[in-house]
């Protein structure tokens, strides 16, 4: 049988263990609570991180090594500029945009208005059967071939390319192609002669606008004339100093003798 001392320390070491056990599950139970407390009410805190590098596929990291030098190369060709940089730029832009300007006030021909009813330059049009068409190779034909008509007895002036001074030969030409070309021609009758966009023409196949190109006091593969081809044997020229624009005939004894070569520049893939 047990002694009283046995049951004595039994019972102090139940007590104990129940004073030990009791504090400890009430603390629990409050800690519980208190973190359920604080995930519910703190659920933004909660942060999702990448998996380290080292535990990505091949394929992800080549990815992000490739995001990686696309974001470096968008930053090296996008440098925000100074702001002199910005300064110097809108300097220079006004000061290209007062030159043009200045140039468009210099040269009113280059962008003639619009043709209005009282115009004598529309009644001309009206007059002419034919001038405007679907065909917009031909109106520009016509454009650059009107330009030149309305210059008929202006005087032949050496360097001339402007109606207020006059024509040379070449000038006429420079004046009222240009307008309707692409790229714009050179400017001597030579120069003209061998431009890399010119077509050549056999004589037999001329069409309304060819250059035709004379070598009046030269030799050999150099013109130092020229004319546009109006159709029906004609063409208009600037023809020396003393005379005025004017059309002649090809088929002139004086010009077939001098005749070097024709070329065609107005064309689909040419004109504006």
């Amino acid at each position: 049988m047990p002694t009283l001392s046995s049951l004595f320390r039994l019972n102090a070491k139940t007590l104990l263990l129940a004073a030990a056990l009791i504090p400890t599950t009430t603390l629990g139970a409050k800690t519980s609570k208190h973190t359920i407390r604080l995930s519910r009410s703190h659920k933004h805190v909660v942060h999702h991180h990448p998996a380290p590098v080292d535990t990505l596929s091949y394929a992800a990291r080549l990815r992000m090594l490739n995001r990686a030098r696309l974001l470096n190369h968008y930053r090296a060709d996008h440098k925000h500029p100074t702001s002199k940089e910005i300064a110097a730029l809108v300097t220079s832009t006004r000061a290209q945009r007062a030159e043009n300007r200045r140039q468009v006030k210099a040269h009113p021909e280059w962008f003639r208005g619009p043709w209005k009813l009282g115009d004598s330059r529309w009644d001309d049009v009206q007059e002419s059967e034919g001038f405007l068409s679907h065909d917009h190779l031909h109106n520009m034909t016509e454009v650059a071939i009107h330009r030149m008509e309305v210059q008929l007895g202006k005087p032949y002036v050496w360097g001339g390319t402007t109606p207020d001074t006059g024509f040379d030969c070449s000038g006429l030409v420079f004046y009222a192609y240009n307008k309707v070309l692409a790229d714009k021609l050179p400017r001597t009758a030579n120069q003209m002669y061998h431009y890399r966009r010119a077509i050549k023409i056999a004589g037999d196949d001329l069409r309304r606008g060819d250059l035709l190109f004379f070598h009046v006091h030269s030799h050999g593969e150099y013109a130092d004339h020229m004319g546009v081809y109006l159709g029906h044997g004609q063409f208009i020229q600037s023809p020396r100093t003393g005379e005025a624009v004017q059309v002649s005939q090809l088929q002139d004894a004086f010009w077939q003798q001098h005749f070097l070569g024709a070329r065609r520049i107005l064309t689909n893939n040419t004109v504006l």
